[in-house]
């Protein structure tokens, strides 16, 4: 028999994993598939060891502390979790939806699409040299801090991810160079304002043009100032993290046997987080409206409402708790 749910939620990054919990307090009977073999998403997999300002009533947390703190979170509830089965279709039917996944269907009333950016893939340094080097001396994420220590760090880029990596790096390496190619960084003012106190070295505005290894193991980095035909610059590190974003895809969208309406690859939604499909809900970076701020603390506080919707909306003889502290505490 196939085993039917109240809601399904589709993606287990911070805030797929939020609108679980939340569905939880009104009791509904709930699953949330993730692809990834780990539940936290981009934070677990690309940021575990970055440091989340936004999460209000916490003054500082990595991303490998705050996915551990959700993950116990939902342990308050039996939910259904499943983790390294993705999503291959999605159907309407008279009762809901099928949902499909590499590893069987299961019914469900209605869907919150939590993916984010969906696929993600690192935005390639793509100059001479570079192919060669990935994996080894150049790396696109920063996964454990210790694989740094001491060593001679260049980050590229010029935006929030960027500035959190050379910040985060440098407590731990022998030294921190980030290399932008304007003058101006695009990250908050508050992290640019922590960027010109620290140590880390800020080099503007250049672009690297080849890299090649040395016969110590290092790489060779030559730069070019941009607005000059002839200036350039070299310099040795031990590794070179390039941050310059992700590109996202949506494939399996696109697969599904229900077309989502998307807007540069992010997904429309209304005031109550509903796609242009009833029923079917979106959260989390992959959605766009007027206003959106790609934020985790966006993300946690449309989860909720995803689900309220989604309670009033089919289920409006059930009344759960509306405030977390209507909750007994677990010992």
């Amino acid at each position: 028999m196939t085993e039917t749910y109240d809601i399904t939620i589709i993606g287990g990054g911070p805030a797929g994993m939020f609108a679980a919990f939340y569905a939880g307090m009104h009791n509904a009977k709930t699953q949330l598939l993730e692809s990834l073999s780990e539940l936290g998403g981009q934070v677990n997999a690309l940021y575990p060891e970055k440091t989340i300002l936004d999460v209000a009533g916490l003054p500082a947390i990595n991303g490998r502390d705050l996915i551990k703190a959700q993950r116990e979170q939902l342990t308050q509830f039996p939910l259904t979790i499943k983790t390294g089965q993705e999503v291959t279709n999605v159907t309407a039917n008279e009762a809901g939806f099928t949902v499909t996944t590499d590893a069987g269907t299961t019914q469900t009333t209605a869907i919150i699409v939590a993916i984010g950016n969906g696929a993600f893939a690192p935005r390639p340094l793509t100059v001479p040299g570079a192919e060669a080097a990935t994996g080894k001396q150049l790396v696109y994420s920063v996964p454990r801090l210790a694989d740094f220590q001491d060593q001679t760090v260049m980050v590229a880029g010029g935006g929030d991810a960027a500035i959190d990596q050379a910040l985060m790096l440098e407590p731990v390496a022998k030294s921190v160079t980030l290399l932008h190619r304007r003058a101006q960084f695009r990250g908050l003012a508050h992290m640019v304002d922590l960027l010109h106190a620290s140590t880390v070295a800020v080099k503007t505005p250049y672009l690297i043009r080849e890299v090649a290894p040395t016969a110590t193991g290092q790489l060779k980095v030559t730069l070019k100032e941009v607005g000059s035909q002839t200036a350039t610059a070299e310099q040795i590190v031990d590794k070179l993290v390039v941050s310059y974003g992700y590109t996202s895809d949506h494939h399996a969208l696109a697969g599904w046997d229900i077309d989502l309406a998307e807007t540069r690859n992010l997904i429309n939604v209304s005031q109550t987080m509903e796609t242009s499909i009833p029923g079917i809900y979106a959260i989390g970076d992959g959605v766009t409206y007027p206003g959106k701020q790609p934020l985790i603390a966006t993300g946690y506080g449309e989860a909720p409402v995803a689900v309220q919707s989604i309670m009033t909306q089919f289920f409006p003889d059930r009344r759960g708790p509306m405030h977390s502290t209507s909750l007994t505490p677990q010992s």
